[in-house]
């Protein structure tokens, strides 16, 4: 059984073993709840509670849902945020009508909810999704509904956004403090505009956005998409704008909440009886809402992160140090509207949409309609595809500056990635153009160059006596007997590929990373080497070539069978390695059980809930169970059989940081179910090179 399906096992029987047998989930008009009776209501499900308590260290009374699951209480939704109760005094009633009313000492109002329409027979009830509602007896419709009233907390199958029917925008508010619940300075919801976006607001102030919906996700928060755990949904049309999340496994507890400075997702772990952070917003520095300034490009990875995007240059000209950048940038050339063969467009790939509050949107445009929309006004500043599914649809425009726009990691997939085309003069685009063809060229020398001296310096020149005793071969792999020091060799073979693969300026894809290559120096910290195979990447997803060359067992599958490589080669290939290093077994002549190799016996194990006894009996200091189970669930999503199911190197180091519970769960890895070296054998293309050696000493050729 997976980690997943374990927690979602211990959470199903978690809620039921709440259930009692006088607990009721709905009052009539006839019927009240008594704070001084201490009276609830409790969904059918036993999931959540409706009743009045106090908040932190304060004696003051409200009426709220929390979980009734959890043994913290973790209040969801307040009805009289605004109008505390002071003693116990409190009673809530329902109306003929079919409206709430919340009374205190001497029958003062402390909150009411009026009803949509006048009810004959009305009844409140408490839904197993946390949604209080009141509705007519019998019928289904809704006349009211705290879902629509938001607190803090946002919850499965919970809208949040705008009917454009009513004008009711439904909207998170932190709580002042742990003792006040009432609304703070930060909300959270969905800004109006002709391309809506998610904004975070500090007071009337915008402290974060989300950048617009592409189709997918929303552009400046590509970690909202669909997970094993989560499906996001965004509508906009004539009658409502909303955005939601609903949950793949119902028994899942799970809550958004909003606090002072940021949007955290949480998700219960009963294993540990404690909320775990699934994800926050902000996540870093560059999310600060507008930090570089109109036409600024924030690129956090940078010890200096504001840069103007290219035909741009700072506002103002002094000292040149880095707060100037804030202030923005403007065009190095004055645009012109008279002469449109002048006017051109520059492309800036993988970037967060700019701020929509000035755009227009068309659904049913082609781009280069949208190009010539944009063309024809001399207002348009910006274009680009509204939808990026299917190649791409739809027209947004920008008018203005440009501004909150930040470079997005250059790693995602090409499908999940948008472009925004800036409008400039024709001579700055040329230039800009020739800049970055120069600056490829002229950093693809100097790759070639430092590969070739890494190769000469860090691997040939070391005599083969020392070489052969230094690699993370078999000389050395069970010498190293303590878990720290393996761990510290693989958070340092991740380092070297997040270089390769993000931080270098022009990609590099080592196709042939396996133990042999990985160096260890005296204080065993690892250094990846024998560069021979490496190619320099262009573009993102795959590249196809007709010479297939690299070491069995390290190979993925597209790459040994098919040619292709991309960064996920390299992902499957370290997923071997970090098996082999967990294991202190070969991938290659692996027989037990009836597993072919190491990655079906990790398969098999996992399978069966016995992961556990994949680690290496020479270590003499034993991991914690959960940290173990991290590691090798990271392997197997590195080595799945498709490679669009595989993290990057970028996600794998934050996985390493992550619960267990929190992982994705694997799918079927390859090579893992009877495909040998007779299956590659039988692909179309030819295997020009196999290296079957522990040791490769391959010729460095120009690309």
């Amino acid at each position: 059984m997976d980690i997943f399906a374990l927690v979602f096992l211990s959470s199903s029987l978690l809620v039921f073993s709440f259930v009692s047998s006088d607990a009721v989930d709905s009052i009539t008009q006839s019927q009240t709840l008594r704070d001084i009776e201490n009276t609830t209501l409790v969904s059918k499900d036993g999931g959540f509670v409706l009743g009045f308590f106090s908040p932190g260290n304060s004696n003051n009374r409200y009426l709220g849902i929390w979980y009734n699951n959890i043994p913290v209480k973790t209040v969801v939704w307040v009805a009289n945020r605004l109008n505390p109760i002071p003693d116990s005094s409190g009673v809530l009633m329902v109306k003929s009508s079919g409206s709430l009313v919340l009374l205190s000492q001497n029958t003062t109002v402390a909150w009411s909810a009026n009803s949509t329409k006048e009810a004959r027979n009305p009844i409140v009830h408490l839904l197993d999704s946390g949604n209080l509602v009141s509705r007519e007896e019998n019928e289904d419709n809704y006349l009211w509904q705290s879902f629509d009233y938001p607190s803090d907390t946002w919850l499965p199958g919970m809208k949040l956004g705008w009917d454009l029917g009513t004008g009711l925008e439904k909207r998170l508010t932190e709580w002042k403090s742990l003792d006040d619940p009432s609304p703070g300075e930060m909300s959270w919801g969905i800004e109006l505009n002709n391309y809506p976006e998610l904004v975070m607001k500090k007071g009337s102030e915008k402290y974060f956005r989300s950048g617009p919906w592409n189709g997918i996700f929303f552009s400046g928060m590509p970690e909202l998409q669909a997970t094993p755990l989560f499906n996001y949904t965004f509508v906009s049309n004539k009658d409502e704008v909303h955005f939601m999340f609903e949950l793949i496994e119902i028994s899942t507890i799970t809550r958004v909440a909003l606090s002072q400075s940021q949007y955290m997702h949480f998700v219960w772990v009963d294993e540990k009886q404690k909320w775990m952070m699934f994800l926050s917003f902000p996540k870093d520095g560059c999310d600060a809402y507008n930090f570089c300034g109109a036409y600024g490009n924030c690129i956090v990875d940078e010890s200096l992160p504001c840069h103007c995007v290219e035909g741009f240059k700072p506002v103002s000209r002094g000292t040149g140090h880095q707060e100037e950048w804030y202030r923005g940038c403007v065009g190095i050339t004055q645009l012109s509207c008279e002469d449109k063969d002048k006017i051109g467009f520059f492309k800036l790939p993988r970037f967060k949409m700019p701020a929509t509050t000035y755009s227009w949107l068309n659904e049913s445009m082609s781009l280069n309609e949208c190009r010539v929309k944009c063309l024809n006004n001399c207002s348009c500043t910006a274009y680009a595809n509204s939808d990026i599914r299917g190649g791409g649809s739809g027209c947004a425009i920008w008018f203005g500056d440009l501004t909150d726009i930040r470079q997005m990691a250059a790693n995602k997939e090409d499908a999940n990635s948008q472009d925004v085309y800036i409008r400039m003069p024709t001579s700055e685009q040329a230039n800009s153009i020739k800049k970055e063809v120069k600056n490829k060229q002229k950093t693809k020398v100097v790759v070639i160059v430092v590969v070739a001296i890494a190769v000469i310096f860090g691997v040939l020149m070391i005599p083969y006596s020392i070489w052969k005793r230094s690699n993370f071969r078999d000389p050395i792999r069970h010498e190293i007997k303590d878990w720290a020091t393996r761990t510290h060799i693989i958070e340092g073979i991740v380092q070297g590929l997040l270089y390769l693969h993000q931080y270098s300026r022009l990609q590099i894809i080592h196709r042939d990373l396996k133990a042999s290559n990985i160096l260890l120096d005296k204080d065993m910290n690892p250094k990846i080497s024998d560069f021979g195979l490496a190619r320099i990447f262009c573009g993102n997803g795959s590249q196809a070539t007709n010479r297939i060359v690299g070491t069995y067992g390290y190979m993925s599958p597209e790459y040994a069978m098919e040619g292709l490589f991309s960064i996920k080669s390299d992902v499957f290939s370290f997923g071997v390695l970090l098996l082999e290093i967990l294991s202190g077994k070969k991938n290659t002549g692996f027989y037990q059980s009836d597993s072919i190799n190491l990655i079906g016996y990790t398969w098999d194990l996992w399978k069966s809930n016995r992961s556990l006894e994949l680690m290496d009996p020479i270590l003499e200091d034993t991991p914690p169970a959960n940290v173990l189970l991290s590691y090798i669930n990271i392997a197997l999503l590195c080595v799945q059989e498709n490679a669009v199911d595989r993290p990057t190197i970028s996600d794998v180091i934050s996985m390493f940081n992550k619960e267990p519970a929190l992982l994705p769960s694997p799918k079927k890895p390859a090579f893992s179910f009877g495909r040998g070296m007779e299956d590659l054998g039988s692909s179309k293309r030819k295997l020009e090179i196999c290296s079957l050696n522990d040791m490769t000493v391959s010729i460095l050729e120009a690309r």
